[in-house]
């Protein structure tokens, strides 16, 4: 079950006035939670696509190396390797 945050931000200046021309009425969102909400959203998709395009990117250069380059790697030489990555 996903967990809920509360946050409470505070904004001025050029920030402040920026926000309140995106909220109420005249602005594109309803409230200033919804407007987060969607910054945090956009911000999440952003980090997403950055990911899948470092690892689409990694994938290419695997792809495209010759088949000299690979080894056999059984499972408990993957798990050992990633267990010193993450040291």
């Amino acid at each position: 079950m996903s967990k809920t945050v509360t946050l409470n931000v505070r904004v001025s200046g050029a920030l402040g006035e920026h926000v309140t021309t995106n909220v109420g009425e005249d602005g594109a969102y309803e409230n200033i939670s919804e407007y987060v909400r969607d910054l945090i959203r956009r911000d999440k998709e952003r980090a997403d696509a950055e990911a899948f395009t470092r690892l689409k990117a990694e994938l290419t250069k695997a792809f495209a190396a010759p088949d000299s380059d690979y080894k056999p790697l059984g499972a408990e030489a993957v798990i050992k390797r990633n267990a010193r990555k993450r040291k």
